[in-house]
C-alpha cells in the first residue's frame, strides 16, 4: 500500500468479480509513466505501454491470455487458449480475484515502473502476480508470490518420447505431460514457428562452455526444452516473441521439473516456479521464480535489442558506483598468506600506479578462518559461534581497516572486501551476516562486497540470502554493490538477483595452467549476446608469472600476448585485475595510460547495448564487440593469432552506410569506412594479438 508522504496519489480499486463485471482501475502516474496502463473493464484486463499491449480474460483473477500486440510494428496475435496462464497442480478453482495498481518511483538502483498486482485465492492457496510495466520496454515482467497450502505433489514425469504409443491415438500426446507448475501460457495460432532456446551454465570452476543454443520447429508432439530464454519466431514473417525465465540456471533451480519450456502446436508454456508445496508458508508470501514476455520484429539485432531493452531496467547503472577496474590479489594464489597491513598498503600504492579504481581484500582480512585458508584449517559453517569472525584480524590489521581506507581515499581507490555468508541451517544467521556488512559500511564506508561460498540448496536459503542482501541495500540507501560469485555451487546464474550488482564470473589461474586469454574472451563473447557484459567481472592476470606451467610450443599461452592486450579483452565488461599488483614487473606499468584513458570513457562505453561482433573467439579469429548508442557507439576490434592483417568483420551496423572511426585505444587509425551489404566493415591491425577501440559515427 502507498505510505503517507509519497509523491504520487494512487487511486486504488480492489475488484471482486461476479456474474457481471464493469470495473476500471486507474492510477495517476508520474509523467515518465504516462504510457504505462493497467485497466480492467468488462472482465478484460489490459496491460500496456507504448511498445506492447497484452489482454487477458479476467476469469475471476485466474488470468487467461487473449491477445498480445506489438504496437510499434502494428501486429497482433489472438491467443485462442481456454486454460489459465498459471497452472498450479491441485490448486482448484479460483474463488476471488483482486487488482491493485500503483506507480513505483525510481530509485538509485531501478527506474520507475507501473506495478499491477493480481491476487487470487484457490481454496487454501493464495497466488499473487506482480506485473512490472516499464515505459520504454517491449516486454512485461511478472513476479510470482505464493502462500497457503496445496495438497498435491509438483513433480516431473520424465517420459521417453520413444515409449509413447502411436500418434494416431491423439490421447497419446497427453502422456508426456508433467505435473509441474506452469507460470506462462501462450496459445499461439498457426503451426509455423521456429523455437530457439538458450541454456546457460555457471559453476565456472568446472566449466568453460557457458552458453548452449537449441533450435527446432514447433510440432504436434510435446517438446521439452531447457534454458532461461526462449525466442519464438514466425517462420513466415519477421515477427516474434521471447520469454525470459528469471531464475538460476537449469542445474541450480529449486524444485526443477527437468525442463523450462513445453511446446506443441497451439501452445507454448514456461514451467517451474522454484518451490514445492512443502516450501509454501501458511501465512507469509514467498517469492518464486518469474518470467518476462516480450515482442520482437525485424532482424536478429532487433530481437536481441528487445531483450536488452528490458534487461537495462533490472539495475540502474551509475558510473561512480557500478563501473570499476577492481584489483583482487587472490589470482596469484597466495590465498590469505600475504594479506596484512603492509602488503595491502603496498597493493593500494601499486594499484594507484597501475590505474585501478577498486582494491578488494579477499579471504583472510577477517579474524575467522575459512575453509579456503592456507594458514589454518577453517570452515564456512559455525561462523557465528565466534562473534569476532567478521572483524578485521587484529594481528594483521592492528588499527582495523582505517589505514587502508585512508590511503585509498588519498589515492582515489575504493576499498572493498570478500564475504562468505554463514551456511548454517539454510542461512538462518542472515541478520548477523547483514549486520557484519552494515558495520563495515558504517565504520569504514566500505560498500562493495564479493559474496562467495553460497550454496542455495533449498527455498529457505534463497529467502534468507535475499533478506540479507535487501537489508544491506536498505541501510546503505542502495549504495551497496555485490559481486555475486557464480564459480561453484548452486547460486544465482545470469538472470536472477540481477538488482544487486555484478557477477564475478570465473576463477582462472596461471598456476594451474587454466587461464588462457582466448578462453576468457570466448566466455565473455558468448554470454554478451544475451547477458549485458557490463554486468560481468572479467579477469586479466599477471601473464609474466608461471610461464613454465605452459608448454613451450603452446601458441595461445598467456605469455604470448601483451599485458595490455589481456586488459583490452575485458573492456566491454568490468575489468578484474586478478593478481598482486605489487608483484608486477616494472614494464607492466606501461599500460597505465591505457587504463586512465579507459576510465574516462568507461561509463559512456557501458551505456550502450553491447553485443559480440566478428567470429567466435578461438585464439585465431577476428572478433570483438559493439556498443550501440543510436547512430554512434564503440567498436572493439580484436585480431587474435592469425595471418590476416586485414579482415571484413561482421558488425551490427546498417548495410550500405558510411562511418567515421576515431581511435580511442589500441592500434587502430582514424579513418572512414563503408559498411558492405552484409553489414561487414573491413579493419586492419598490424600484428597478431592486437586490438583497436574505436568510437564510430554513422555519417551517411
Amino acid at each position: 500500500m502507498i505510505k503517507p508522504g509519497n509523491l504520487f496519489h494512487i487511486s486504488l480499486l480492489i475488484l471482486f468479480t461476479g456474474i457481471f463485471n464493469y470495473s476500471y482501475s486507474r492510477v495517476r502516474t508520474p509523467k515518465e509513466l504516462n504510457t504505462c496502463k493497467a485497466i480492467l473493464i468488462n472482465n478484460v484486463l489490459t496491460l500496456e505501454n507504448d511498445y506492447l499491449s497484452r489482454s487477458y480474460n479476467w476469469n475471476n483473477g485466474d488470468l487467461i491470455s487473449t491477445q498480445l500486440t506489438d504496437k510499434k510494428n502494428k501486429h497482433s496475435w489472438l491467443l485462442n487458449g481456454n486454460k489459465p496462464d498459471c497452472i498450479l497442480p491441485g490448486s482448484g478453482k479460483a474463488e476471488s480475484g483482486s487488482l491493485h495498481v500503483e506507480a513505483v518511483a525510481a530509485t538509485s538502483i531501478a527506474p520507475a515502473y507501473l506495478r499491477a498486482q493480481v491476487e487470487v485465492k484457490f481454496g487454501s492457496l493464495f497466488v499473487r502476480r506482480v506485473f512490472r510495466i516499464y515505459p520504454e520496454s517491449p516486454a512485461i515482467a511478472c513476479d510470482f508470490y505464493l502462500k497457503g497450502s496445496v495438497n498435491e505433489k509438483w513433480a516431473s514425469t520424465n517420459v521417453n518420447v520413444g515409449d509413447l504409443i502411436n500418434i494416431e491415438k491423439i490421447e497419446a500426446i497427453a502422456q508426456g505431460k508433467a505435473n509441474a507448475p506452469v507460470i506462462e501460457n501462450l496459445s499461439l495460432p498457426g503451426k509455423h514457428w521456429r523455437l530457439n532456446s538458450v541454456e546457460f551454465f555457471d559453476v565456472t570452476d568446472r566449466r568453460n562452455n557457458l552458453v548452449q543454443e537449441y533450435q527446432q520447429l514447433l510440432y504436434n508432439g510435446e517438446s521439452r526444452m531447457k534454458g532461461n530464454l526462449l525466442f519464438i519466431n514466425d517462420v513466415l514473417s519477421d515477427k516474434g516473441i521471447f520469454i525470459l525465465k528469471e531464475s538460476p540456471t537449469a542445474e541450480a533451480q529449486l524444485a526443477y521439473p527437468g525442463f523450462d519450456f513445453l511446446a506443441r502446436w497451439g501452445n507454448i508454456q514456461a514451467a517451474g516456479i522454484g518451490v514445492l508445496p512443502s516450501d509454501i508458508p501458511k501465512n507469509e508470501w514467498v517469492r518464486c521464480y518469474g518470467f518476462v514476455t516480450g515482442v520482437t520484429a525485424g532482424s536478429t539485432l532487433d530481437r536481441l535489442s528487445a531483450l536488452r531493452s528490458y534487461q537495462k531496467n533490472l539495475r540502474t547503472h551509475l558510473p561512480g558506483r557500478d563501473d570499476m577496474i577492481l584489483l583482487n590479489t587472490w589470482g596469484d594464489r597466495s590465498q590469505d598468506k600475504k594479506i596484512g597491513l603492509d602488503f595491502s598498503l603496498n597493493e593500494i600504492r601499486a594499484a594507484h600506479k597501475l590505474g585501478i579504481t577498486h582494491f578488494q581484500l579477499d579471504d583472510g582480512w577477517q579474524t575467522g578462518r575459512s575453509a579456503a585458508s592456507a594458514l589454518s584449517k577453517g570452515s564456512f559453517e559455525g561462523i557465528w559461534k565466534r562473534r569476532d569472525y567478521w572483524l578485521p584480524d587484529i594481528k594483521k590489521f592492528p588499527d582495523g581497516l582505517s589505514p587502508l581506507v585512508n590511503l585509498g581515499k588519498k589515492l582515489g581507490i575504493e576499498i572493498c572486501v570478500w564475504f562468505n555468508p554463514s551456511q548454517d541451517s539454510s542461512y538462518v544467521h542472515w541478520q548477523d551476516d547483514a549486520g557484519a556488512l552494515i558495520s563495515l559500511y558504517n565504520k569504514y564506508g566500505i560498500r562493495t562486497f564479493k559474496i562467495d561460498g553460497v550454496h542455495v540448496m533449498d527455498k529457505q536459503s534463497d529467502i534468507n540470502i535475499r533478506k540479507m542482501l535487501d537489508s544491506v541495500m536498505k541501510v546503505t540507501n542502495n549504495e551497496a554493490v555485490f559481486n555475486l560469485d557464480v564459480t561453484a555451487g548452486k547460486r544465482y546464474g545470469y538472470h536472477y538477483f540481477n538488482e544487486y550488482g555484478n557477477i564475478f564470473l570465473e576463477n582462472r589461474y596461471t598456476d594451474f595452467g587454466s587461464y588462457y586469454p582466448s578462453w576468457t574472451l570466448r566466455n565473455l563473447w558468448m554470454l554478451s549476446r544475451y547477458v549485458p557484459p557490463q554486468n560481468l567481472q572479467i579477469e586479466f592476470l599477471n601473464n609474466f608469472r608461471n610461464t613454465d606451467k605452459y608448454a613451450k610450443d603452446d601458441l595461445l599461452a598467456p605469455s604470448t600476448v601483451s599485458f595490455g592486450y589481456e586488459f583490452a579483452l575485458t573492456m566491454m565488461a568490468q575489468p578484474l585485475a586478478w593478481m598482486e599488483a605489487s608483484g608486477l614487473p616494472e614494464k607492466a606499468y606501461s599500460i597505465t595510460p591505457t587504463l586512465k584513458k579507459y576510465r574516462d570513457i568507461q561509463s559512456k562505453l557501458h551505456s550502450g547495448q553491447i553485443f559480440p561482433i566478428g567470429e567466435e573467439p578461438s585464439g585465431t579469429s577476428w572478433t570483438g564487440f559493439q556498443s550501440i548508442l543510436g547512430n554512434q557507439g564503440y567498436l572493439l576490434v580484436i585480431r587474435e593469432r592469425n595471418a590476416q592483417a586485414t579482415c571484413a568483420v561482421q558488425t551490427w551496423l546498417p548495410a550500405g552506410k558510411k562511418i567515421r572511426l576515431q581511435t580511442e585505444l589500441g592500434q587502430g587509425k582514424n579513418t572512414t569506412a563503408n559498411v558492405d551489404k552484409e553489414g561487414r566493415v573491413t579493419f586492419s591491425l598490424p600484428a597478431n594479438n592486437s586490438y583497436a577501440l574505436y568510437h564510430y559515427q554513422i555519417i551517411e
